[in-house]
């Protein structure tokens, strides 16, 4: 896939905090077990990290120069595991990269979009 232009990338960018934004709405202050039982709630953070995977790929060595320190890599191939490996995505997984990984990752793409990476 080609680089995508300068307004793109930040476009991308954006969907990205757009989405770990949406996330954090539908899980709020819930716990663990609340999450694994509400199915409606699973699927719609699923959905959101499909986007930020997309987004990821899109963005493609974009993402690395002008973000760098995330795992690009592991948001990249997230989407492939929730398409292609549904029956077996492990919801504690899930769970832990939205209440670890994905604050950090918001910060350091709003830190982006602000000018403040690299």
């Amino acid at each position: 896939m080609p680089s995508p232009r300068s307004k793109d990338r930040f476009l991308y960018f954006e969907h990205i905090v757009g989405s770990i934004d949406h996330i954090h709405e539908f899980v709020g202050d819930m716990s663990f077990d609340e999450f694994i039982s509400d199915r409606l709630r699973r699927s719609g953070v699923e959905r959101e990290l499909l986007i930020i995977s997309e987004a990821a790929i899109r963005l493609g060595d974009a993402a690395e120069t002008l973000c760098p320190g995330q795992p690009w890599h592991d948001i990249r191939g997230i989407g492939n595991k929730l398409r292609h490996e549904y029956d077996g995505i492990n919801i504690e997984l899930i769970w832990n990269l939205v209440r670890d990984d994905l604050p950090a990752l918001r910060k350091s793409v709003t830190n982006t979009l602000n000018g403040e990476g690299k």
